[in-house]
Order: structure tokens, then sequence, then C-alpha cells
């Protein structure tokens, strides 16, 4: 009888992981890569986000590859990448690039992408484009600049966190929330599921939660 897979998370991103644990899922191991995410000249937000989960995959597999208890495990890998029409915008570090984003979005619609790789044990990877629609209210400039003071900006595509205050300026969402938060759980669990992993192992001890 085969060993249970184990499995491999290649994200630091906090969210990643509270969305897993959310359906009951809670990775073995956390392999969180650096990868290069600056766009390729031309590069659309849908392309970026496919070709980021891969290559942090790629680079989650070598680590993997190295280490005696991780070897054979699954990998997940993801990427969420904001975009509007053909612009990626970034992942807000500064606050001039928050603020820019936080304009452009405001009344507008934009469109929020996941990549997601998964490796097999066997090194075989399967890919996902998750894609949601997104618009947000106009924003007067007093909710911006209190939004922008609240700091919850920082380190999130697109400027905002969906799960925070930000959820309050979502006039419409069309698709997937958890792609939003940053790992949409249906596409991730499937293919979790799909190479043996127990995910249903803890949902019955979970009465109460």
């Amino acid at each position: 009888m085969a060993a249970t897979p184990k499995l491999v998370l290649a994200s630091g991103s906090p969210r990643r992981l509270q969305l897993l644990q959310q359906a009951g899922v809670d990775p073995e191991f956390l392999s969180p890569v650096d990868a290069d995410e600056t766009p390729k000249k031309g590069e659309v937000p849908r392309s970026l986000a496919k070709r980021l989960a891969r290559e942090k995959a790629e680079l989650a597999l070598e680590n993997v590859n190295r280490s005696d208890d991780m070897k054979g495990s699954i990998i997940l890998a993801a990427d969420t990448v904001v975009g509007m029409g053909r612009r990626v915008l970034p992942k807000a570090e500064m606050l001039d690039e928050a603020s820019n984003s936080l304009r452009l979005l405001s009344g507008r619609n934009h469109r929020v992408y996941t990549g997601i790789t998964l490796v097999s044990p066997n090194g075989s990877m399967k890919h996902r484009l998750v894609e949601t629609r997104v618009r947000f209210k106009r924003l007067s400039r007093d909710e911006m600049e209190a939004y922008l003071a609240s700091g919850e900006w920082r380190g999130k595509a697109g400027g905002y966190a969906i799960q925070g205050i930000a959820g309050s300026f979502v006039v419409k969402l069309v698709g997937s929330y958890t792609n939003v938060v940053g790992l949409p759980l249906y596409e991730a669990i499937s293919l979790i599921g799909s190479e043996g992993y127990p995910v249903h192992f803890n949902w019955t001890n979970r009465s109460g939660v």
C-alpha cells in the first residue's frame, strides 16, 4: 500500500495557509520561495499569474528534492495578480503605490487572477488559472486617506485585502471570493485531493469551528 503523500505549501503567505486550514487542510511543510515577480515587457496579468505560479513550483521542487523529509511530497504553489485591462497593479510596498492603485480601482471594475501549480510526487505538474471580477465603489478622499493610514494595503496585490477593511469597498464580485483573498479553495482542494492527499481527514474533528 502506497504511503499517504505529504503536502508542501510553497508560500510564506499567512492568508494562503489560513485558507487551507479553513478547509481542514494543514500542510506538513511550508517552503516559501523567492521568485522575481517583476512582469516581463508586455506581459498581461493572467499570463503573469500563470508564469509565477509555475516558477514558484519549480523553485519549491528544488528545495523539496534537497530534503529527505520533504522528498516525494505534493507541492502547491500559487500567485495572485490584480489587473485592470492589460495593466498589472503592483503588490504595494510603498504608500504611493497603494495610493495610485486605489485611485485606479475607485468606481471601476478590475480582475483578480490566481495561478495555481501543483507538483505531484512523481514530479509532474498541473496548472489552473482562476479569474474573479470585482467592482469597487467610488471612494471618497476621506476613505482613501483613512484606508492608506490603516496600513492594510502593505504587501497586497492591488494595494488591498478584501478580507479586511477593503471588503466594504466591493459593490459586486463575480467568481471565487477565496481567489481574491489569495487561493481559490475549490480548485486548490480539488487538485490536492486528486493526488491522494487526505483532504477530508480533519473534517470529523471540526465541530464547533
